[in-house]
């Protein structure tokens, strides 16, 4: 299995910036895509900026320009960092990855898709 632990997240007036981290552990083999999704309340989940399996990076057209997604592989830890933050980015940010574990003394592998826990993002003067 994989975990996720994210932090970074709060509450920042507008214009403010913000730093998340995502950090996976456990039995893994791979992490063949890991990014940022968020939902705002009665909203549908949506991405936000992601590392995709071919190192491709994609954003939102929303925060282009403003949000900038990086990763330490040594370290399987995923940041996001958030400037120029504007009241519509309230949201719950969720860090993803789709990342392979081994199942067997064979050594072979399962690739999933695993979610973290959420972290709370509060933009408001």
């Amino acid at each position: 299995q994989v975990q996720l632990v994210e932090s970074g997240g709060g509450l920042v007036q507008p214009g403010g910036s913000l730093r998340l981290s995502c950090a996976a552990s456990g039995s893994i083999f791979s992490i063949n895509a890991m990014g940022w999704y968020r939902q705002a309340p009665g909203k549908q989940r949506e991405l936000v900026a992601a590392f995709s399996s071919g190192g491709i990076t994609n954003y939102a057209d929303s925060v282009k320009g403003r949000f900038s997604i990086s990763r330490n592989n040594a370290k399987n830890t995923a940041y996001l960092q958030m400037n120029s933050l504007k009241p519509e980015d309230t949201a719950v940010y969720y860090c993803h990855c789709n990342a392979a574990i081994v199942v067997n003394i064979e050594g072979a592998t399962l690739a999933r898709d695993y979610w973290g826990q959420g972290t709370q993002v509060r933009v408001s003067s």
